[in-house]
């Protein structure tokens, strides 16, 4: 199995714990093939989002509605104050204007409302010890420098984007922490905790 393949069939159950405790109305910007829902009360109305045709296919399967193609494209097929969540799985930094979508977002979700979201982060150590050890700043297939991303955030910018565009932000979590060496201890204590983790998620409600 293929990487890419395997991005597309993730169940990502480690941004389960940014879930608010009641949800009915679901709309998954990149659900790739709807595995995701097998997280959630299957009673709950569920829609999906996804760019990539013959993963678009197979969620329309398994979630009660399915649109082909971006968010930006399919802005006027959403309705207006509907959902009670959505989920962006590592969506927000492929982007081309993440700020206009946080900003167009608010209009799909019920007055309480809540969005979750998985973001790489850039400072993991990994990647700071290929731009400051190595030198290098290589584009890849996946990963942080995953050649589709767009834009790309520490915990400071992104917890600064939440607030700028009038969020409140319930829950900031780590993803994916590192196993510790002693190196990378002394590191982390001198550079700070948030080099561990390979990702960020994120709880916000709009303000």
């Amino acid at each position: 199995m293929s990487s890419q393949s395997a991005y597309y069939q993730n169940y990502r159950k480690d941004v389960l714990p940014l879930l608010p405790e009641e949800y009915s109305t679901i709309l998954e910007i990149g659900c790739a093939e709807g595995n995701f829902r097998q997280n959630l009360d299957k009673k709950n109305e569920y829609w999906g989002i996804e760019p990539v045709e013959k993963a678009a296919s197979i969620a329309k399967k398994k979630l009660d509605r399915v649109l082909n193609g971006t968010y930006e494209q399919n802005i006027s097929n959403i309705p207006d104050n509907y959902f009670s969540l959505v989920i962006c799985n590592d969506v927000i930094e492929h982007m081309v204007d993440h700020d206009s979508f946080l900003q167009s977002i608010k209009s799909k979700l019920k007055d309480d409302g809540v969005l979750i979201a998985s973001v790489p982060n850039v400072r993991f150590i990994r990647n700071l010890t290929e731009l400051l050890v190595k030198k290098d700043w290589q584009y890849k297939d996946e990963g942080i420098l995953d050649r589709t991303h767009l834009r790309f955030f520490t915990e400071k910018s992104l917890k600064r984007t939440i607030e700028e565009n009038g969020y409140n932000l319930e829950k900031f979590i780590g993803i994916c922490p590192i196993r510790r060496s002693i190196l990378k201890s002394i590191i982390m204590f001198i550079f700070g905790q948030d080099l561990k983790y390979l990702q960020f998620g994120i709880r916000i409600t709009p303000r």
